[in-house]
């Protein structure tokens, strides 16, 4: 029995990579698709951005996902927040339920400690194929605020 943990870690988007990483979104259902914008677009707000970074998600060296963070508060984006904010997070549905996505941010969380980040904010639409359960289960908490029709949620990084 192999219980090797797969090696889940970011890679740049780059040429090479940016139409594959745009198709991820293809392999959501419905539901989900209606929860987070798609790939293509996270992309190209990031790049008009000052703010973003971005990073495709690999485990094993197969591209599973995407990652998006906003850093500092920024009204022309849309973005009023106090530290860094999960823009968008998503893992390919193929590759959902294969711990990808909590290993995706446990490395996340240790690279954001690692530069002395305190919090990290996120908000998520609620109903059908919403991410809340997910976000709760990794320990964020609601703040009581709102994005548009979106709940905000924070994480005490530790």
């Amino acid at each position: 029995m192999n219980t090797q943990l797969p090696d889940v870690h970011f890679q740049r988007i780059t040429a090479t990579n940016v139409v594959a990483v745009c198709k991820l979104s293809e392999t959501l259902t419905p539901s989900q698709r209606k929860m987070v914008a798609d790939n293509a677009v996270s992309i190209a707000q990031a790049h008009c951005s000052e703010n973003a970074w971005m990073r495709a998600i690999y485990a094993n060296g197969e591209l599973v996902g995407f990652v998006l963070l906003h850093i500092g508060s920024d009204y022309q984006d849309g973005i009023d927040c106090p530290g860094y904010f999960l823009w968008r997070f998503m893992i390919a549905g193929p590759q959902q339920g294969k711990r990808y996505g909590r290993m995706a941010l446990d490395r996340l969380l240790a690279h954001l400690k690692a530069q002395g980040v305190p919090q990290l904010y996120t908000s998520c639409g609620q109903g059908e194929a919403s991410p809340e359960g997910f976000y709760r289960e990794m320990g964020f908490t609601p703040t009581g605020e709102m994005y548009g029709d979106e709940i905000e949620l924070v994480l005490a990084i530790k």
